[in-house]
């Protein structure tokens, strides 16, 4: 590609596969990324941060910040991050896996969003864009992760288990996962593409019984690596008869396969540590004009 003149910023141009269009330059805009944090996991805000440091080095936006509903900074502290006097609209992206509880009603409240499109005191607009993931780019992406941790195996002797947290605060919290699956399976890539979950039924822990296929890949339907990937479903799984004090994901995340129970055990981190995501992010805040006629209510 010929380099752009000096002085000139060239359109950030995507990553085939993944998405198409390009990115202009957004001078007046600012960029907020929203997770949920941790008070016990220092990992949880790790790809948020992340993320921000990527889409902050592009310069494609005036500002990009990052808030959290349990650390610091916070979603209320968000409200006074961005000058109303430089700043003219505020992309607000939520880094969650799936529409819920928290992207519909934590997150328009701690924010005071009334709508998808929010008038602030001094002109300032703030958009409230769709999780990350809601967009489509996740199927290949938890495609490539599979492909990524059981290289070479025989998908037609395999089975992709896409594990969630499961949750009854809000039944639409599966949505994301299942949908997903349903996906996948119509590939007709593996031999069986399956939901599990840690909270509700169909159980994580009863993996063995719901497959036959002697490959089994497991990939945490979760933006960050935490408690849950370290220890919850090691365990559900039987990679860890117990918790282990200190786990990291060095240790954890070793060399796939696993053996367990007579089969082959891939054992992936979570979905939302894919450097792409930060692709995605900016493909939400585009995705928000695009559909700049429907601003319903937050319900």
């Amino acid at each position: 590609m010929t380099p752009a003149p000096a002085g000139v910023k060239r359109p950030f141009s995507r990553p085939s596969g993944l998405v198409t269009s390009h990115v202009q330059p957004r001078p007046d805009s600012a960029l907020l990324i929203v997770g949920h944090g941790s008070t016990v996991n220092p990992d949880s805000s790790g790809p948020s941060l992340a993320q921000a440091t990527a889409l902050r080095e592009r310069d494609i936006f005036c500002e990009v910040a990052c808030s959290f509903w349990k650390e610091e900074p916070s979603l209320r502290d968000a409200l006074f991050f961005f000058d109303q006097s430089e700043i003219r609209e505020v992309y607000v992206v939520p880094n969650f896996i799936s529409e819920g509880y928290f992207t519909q009603t934590v997150i328009p409240r701690e924010l005071e969003l009334d709508a998808r499109l929010t008038n602030r005191r001094g002109g300032q607009i703030w958009k409230y864009c769709e999780p990350v993931g809601n967009h489509p780019a996740v199927t290949e992406l938890l495609l490539r992760r599979a492909r990524e941790i059981a290289p070479g195996v025989v998908e037609a002797e395999t089975t992709l288990f896409i594990v969630a947290h499961g949750t009854a605060l809000n039944d639409r919290s599966a949505i994301a996962a299942k949908r997903e699956v349903e996906k996948i399976a119509a590939l007709g890539r593996y031999a069986s593409v399956q939901n599990a979950y840690m909270d509700e039924a169909p159980h994580i822990s009863d993996w063995a019984r719901l497959t036959k296929t002697p490959n089994v890949i497991v990939v945490p339907f979760f933006i960050s690596d935490g408690l849950h990937s370290y220890e919850d479903i090691p365990i559900l799984l039987g990679i860890e008869p117990e918790p282990v004090a200190g786990m990291t994901q060095r240790a954890l995340f070793r060399p796939n396969p696993q053996q367990v129970r007579g089969r082959n055990l891939y054992y992936a981190s979570a979905i939302g540590t894919e450097p792409q995501f930060a692709e995605i992010i900016l493909a939400q805040a585009e995705a928000f004009d695009r559909s700049a006629l429907d601003l319903r209510q937050i319900t």
